[in-house]
């Protein structure tokens, strides 16, 4: 049996856990595929380093071009992250008829089309799994699991960097900065922790699922996005009084072929079960119209779990390669990316007012949700002696963002509201 030679372009975290599996697990893929999978050289900055994993010396090369211009190479595995230059490699290894497998998700969020479509042309597979949601096959899952239904929403932490810092700050009444240090000290969050706490990193993923589940190329310009710095332990402590943990969620919606996608701190129900989902692990929540409503829950991050899905992307383009249908995938995005107005964005709200405190504050405040047809759910006003000023906690019932926005600019015109401490989406 021929082997099925591979090209690892990377040895770090994820890269060292396909290696471990490749090797480890040898028997088994090859009882799947049929075929040894040998993995043929390696991709490293830099050849001497010390490695927690052997790999013999005349595999490792700093040279990528040995890798892309091989002819024995059959498939390459890209786990180095980068976006132009690693697009480029893969853009040239695909013209010389490679397949691929990816674990970046920036990459594919921004360059997808573009390289989903070089891969048609030449016939080749790009499979991308552990790109989003590391050891939970979310992708696989959205591609075929659903298939034969419409997916009408798709919401879920799929950054465990923030939802680490979310689980600290609400179980131990920690502060953000403080739990941020914490996270960077232990390897959770990098020293420049932007791309996770603004919600970038999110974003990007969340770009990659709206586009498989509603089949349309969105972009990461599509999506709406606001991060967790400004969340303070008094915000936690009044979503959990009230029944809500926060939470940052990736949000993609549907309706009538209307579809919107944000990426948001939101307050979700203790009851929903995304609100139990802590520390480092991912959850995304997805609904169909035929199947209801589903949860897929794990591993968001890690060499063995992100390792897993590379490896099992592996698998499906040897099997590919054994039945001659590379390069035959669907085309996943083939409708009319239409997004949907303010007006069509609809949720419920919380938010937190500082206000004077004195008799018909709350009237004129009301006065200014019922001007713009904004329902009330609940209202609570309370004294805060530590400022002299009440503070307001209003949730609404379902309100289109447009009139929120009025509501919002409404509020910050009344002389007697001092601060909007916080606006927050509400979910469940």
């Amino acid at each position: 049996m021929k082997p099925i030679r591979v090209g690892l372009l990377g040895l770090g975290t994820v890269g060292t856990g396909v290696v471990r599996i490749v090797e480890g697990h040898q028997s088994d893929l090859e009882s799947q595929v049929g075929s040894p999978i040998v993995i043929e050289k390696v991709l490293v900055q830099n050849k001497n380093k010390a490695r927690s994993i052997g790999v013999s010396p005349e595999k490792l090369t700093e040279d990528v071009w040995e890798i892309i211009y091989n002819p024995d190479i059959d498939v390459i595995v890209e786990v180095m992250g980068g976006i132009e230059l690693t697009k480029n490699y893969i853009l040239e290894a695909l013209s010389r008829g490679k397949h691929i497998v990816t674990a970046n998700k920036d990459l594919m969020a921004l360059h997808g089309p573009e390289i989903l479509a070089k891969a048609q042309e030449h016939g080749c597979d790009v499979l991308y799994e552990a790109s989003v949601a590391g050891g939970i096959p979310i992708i696989r899952t959205l591609v075929e699991g659903f298939s034969s239904d419409r997916i009408t929403k798709i919401m879920g932490i799929v950054n465990g960097t923030t939802n680490y810092i979310l689980t600290k700050m609400s179980k131990e009444g920690a502060a953000y900065g403080d739990v941020l240090k914490e996270a960077q000290d232990l390897g959770y969050a990098e020293s420049d922790p932007t791309s996770d706490v603004e919600g970038l990193d999110a974003a990007r993923k969340m770009t990659i699922l709206a586009t498989l589940g509603f089949r349309a190329n969105v972009a990461l310009e599509d999506v709406d996005v606001k991060g967790i710095s400004s969340i303070t332990k008094e915000d936690i402590l009044y979503a959990k009084r009230l029944g809500y943990e926060v939470k940052l969620l990736g949000i993609a919606e549907r309706q009538d072929d209307y579809i919107s996608v944000s990426v948001q701190p939101t307050m979700v129900k203790l009851t929903h079960p995304i609100a139990s989902v802590n520390g480092v692990f991912n959850a995304v929540y997805v609904y169909g119209e035929a199947v209801g409503e589903t949860m897929f829950y794990g591993a968001g991050a890690g060499e063995l779990p992100t390792a897993t899905s590379v490896v099992a992307d592996l698998v499906a383009v040897v099997k590919n390669l054994k039945l001659g249908v590379n390069g035959k995938q669907e085309k996943l995005a083939y409708k009319e990316k239409k997004l949907k107005t303010d007006e069509q964005i609809a949720s419920k709200y919380f938010m937190l007012l500082h206000v004077d405190d004195r008799a018909g504050v709350l009237a004129r405040i009301t006065q200014a949700f019922a001007e713009y047809e904004v329902s009330l759910e609940s209202v609570l006003q309370q004294p805060n002696p530590s400022i002299q000023e009440a503070e307001i906690i209003i949730i609404t019932h379902d309100a289109n963002k447009a009139a929120a926005k009025k509501v919002l600019q409404a509020l910050e015109g009344m002389e007697v509201v001092k601060a909007i401490k916080s606006v927050y989406r509400v979910e469940g």
